[in-house]
């Protein structure tokens, strides 16, 4: 199961949340989310945790409880959405008229 976790101080490290998580139980994976040009945290991250049951009583405890000096917000996490964005120039295409050939 996997857990969103947000309003992560930037200081927070991977292994911060992961020693935070294990008194729940097994963790599987932990990765905070980066900016890919410069490298900083986003200020939120992804926890997976195989059992069910200890991913539920995680999120219950550690909802709200601060960790590096800051609040945390802790949910089960959302199936990723298909997003439209990024390559605007292809949309644009879709959206004009064919072109004649024979207008020379």
């Amino acid at each position: 199961m996997n857990i969103y976790v947000g309003n992560l101080s930037f200081s927070t490290t991977e292994d911060d949340l992961k020693n935070a998580f294990e008194a729940f139980g097994n963790v599987t994976s932990v990765s905070i989310i980066k900016d890919k040009f410069s490298g900083q945290s986003r200020g939120f991250g992804f926890i997976e945790m195989p059992n069910a049951a200890e991913c539920k009583t995680a999120i219950a405890e550690m909802d709200g409880r601060e960790i590096g000096g800051r609040n945390i917000k802790v949910n089960e996490a959302r199936p990723k959405e298909d997003r439209k964005g990024g390559d605007r120039r292809s949309q644009r295409k879709d959206r004009r008229p064919p072109r004649r050939d024979d207008r020379y």
